[in-house]
């Protein structure tokens, strides 16, 4: 089986619609893909209706959170979508994220970027507004080359000259929240370095403690002696290992099942969730 357990569609900042994503993870040669957009569920529907045979999804999203002044973000699986704690702090992440967005384009605007908010909004279309499509602008205007030289202090990282925060979940609240919902707790690229600061792997224990089942070990911002070492501390910490693309279509230069995560861990994160089951397609719509 090959599983690919992060993937972005534009009902968050990804390129591909929800349907078309799962038709290339068919193609791509996929079993199992996880929709996990930015902190919404909106495209599970699409995804769902246009799901083909062969190919089973797995719902879920991306968590915004951060710890001590550190961003980070938590893979969140099979929960309910409804449960009302889950969904109401979603709904507050999300709300945060036009006004914040706005604000990365007025530090722009005085730092001599004529980029506007009209050119934002036509990049995230009916996606939650994020930093990617603040970088992509910055693609369109030729003050970058790609979406990645965005994230840099420059521009818009962590602490850049044009970063605005959002609010964001303490993760230890945001794992007890996915918990109840019924749903599976994985911490997305934990040592991610290129991206900013990173939480310290004694934080990662403490997650551990508060249920925190797994950690994204095989992912492209990971090098060899990285993925070894969080491996190592995944088995020290009794924590599953999972792997996947974080695919954003053509935003970013991953590709479907570039990573993939074993499906003994696979099947154990099933067995774990009860607040939603993974769907095996049966055609999809055309």
């Amino acid at each position: 089986m090959r599983i690919d357990l992060h993937t972005h569609s534009t009902a968050s900042d990804g390129t591909d619609t929800p349907a078309e994503l799962v038709r290339k993870a068919a193609a791509a040669g996929l079993d199992v893909v996880a929709l996990t957009d930015h902190d919404t569920t909106r495209g599970h529907a699409d995804a769902l209706a246009a799901l083909p045979q062969g190919l089973t999804l797995v719902t879920g999203a991306e968590l915004s959170c951060r710890l001590d002044g550190v961003s980070m973000h938590l893979l969140a699986y099979l929960f309910d979508p409804e449960e009302p704690a889950l969904l109401a702090e979603r709904e507050l992440v999300r709300d945060d994220r036009v006004p914040r967005a706005q604000g990365m384009i007025a530090k722009l605007n005085e730092l001599g970027v004529p980029v506007t908010w009209d050119q934002v909004a036509r990049i995230a279309g009916d996606g939650s507004v994020g930093r990617p499509h603040v970088a992509s602008a910055l693609v369109e205007l030729g003050v970058v080359d790609s979406v990645n030289d965005a994230f840099t202090p420059e521009w818009l990282a962590d602490g850049g000259r044009a970063y605005v925060p959002k609010h964001e979940t303490d993760p230890f609240e945001a794992v007890r929240l996915v918990k109840n919902a019924g749903g599976v707790a994985v911490f997305a690229h934990p040592a991610a370095v290129k991206r900013g600061r990173t939480v310290p792997e004694s934080a990662i224990a403490e997650l551990a403690e508060a249920g925190l089942d797994g950690i994204e070990v095989d992912h492209m911002d990971h090098d060899p002696d990285t993925r070894a070492r969080l491996r190592g501390l995944a088995g020290e910490l009794g924590l599953l290992v999972t792997g996947s693309s974080d695919y954003h279509g053509s935003r970013k230069t991953c590709v479907l099942g570039e990573f993939s995560t074993d499906p003994e861990v696979y099947g154990e994160i099933t067995r774990r969730a009860t607040g939603a089951f993974p769907v095996p397609g049966t055609g999809g719509a055309a």
